[in-house]
């Protein structure tokens, strides 16, 4: 239950992500620093360690979404699908992500997508894994959104595609305020298909933005839904490797 927003930028780009949980979930942990094969990588993590979202300091974002448009589901004992972005955090080009997914037990992971924005890319990966294989799609370099919903998942996709088809045309469109007031958003109204979603056993529990430019990357975080008006915590990374 997530929705990520990506938008294109001359020297970078930017990425939001609303991550939905059950409200009986235990709280991620705010994000901080590791350092991985060389890389500094910041993220917000799991109580297990892993994650749903990471940037590292090549201008690299790396994201997940469950897939419940996919019923089929693994047996247990289930691996947590957060082992996936952390088994992947500090990759710096597109031909290291299936090198860095090789080891991982797929046949025990329920069905995922991986979104992965590379800052020296003209392209936005997607991988899928959907229990019976792995692909990759390239996605053209351009504004897009991605949803994923435990609740009635095509639904939420039609109506939070809506909502940001209705506001990619903003005066404003592609900076900061733009994607905070977009991911903030209860258009059609406050429910289970906003892009900020409140349902009576889940909700909007965390917000972490991702904006990278030509010579730093920035996280900001916010543990909780932006409705509730809490501030962001910041972590910026000086871009290493970068042209």
């Amino acid at each position: 239950m997530c929705s990520v927003t990506f938008w294109p930028r001359p020297d970078g780009y930017l990425v939001g992500m609303n991550r939905d949980e059950l409200r009986t979930r235990v709280p991620g942990n705010p994000p901080r620093r590791y350092f991985d094969s060389g890389v500094t990588v910041v993220h917000p993590a799991e109580p297990s360690g892993g994650t749903w979202l990471a940037l590292n300091d090549r201008g690299v974002t790396l994201a997940l979404i469950n897939w419940y448009a996919i019923p089929e589901r693994a047996a247990e004992p289930v691996v947590s699908r957060g082992e996936v972005v952390r088994a992947v955090r500090s990759v710096t080009e597109f031909e290291q992500l299936s090198q860095g997914l090789a080891d991982l037990p797929l046949d025990r992971m329920n069905p995922f997508r991986l979104l992965a924005f590379l800052g020296e890319s003209t392209a936005a990966w997607e991988g899928r894994w959907n229990r019976r294989r792995w692909e990759w799609l390239r996605h053209p370099w351009e504004a897009a959104q991605w949803q994923s919903s435990g609740h009635l998942e095509a639904t939420a996709q039609e109506v939070r595609g809506a909502t940001f088809a209705r506001h990619r045309n903003d005066r404003d469109a592609g900076t900061v305020p733009w994607l905070r007031r977009l991911h903030g958003s209860h258009l059609p109204g406050r429910g289970p298909f906003s892009i900020c979603m409140h349902r009576a056993d889940a909700q909007t529990v965390s917000y972490t933005e991702v904006e990278v430019e030509e010579s730093s990357a920035t996280l900001r975080y916010c543990p909780g839904s932006l409705c509730e008006g809490r501030p962001l915590a910041a972590m910026e990374l000086k871009r290493e490797g970068n042209r």
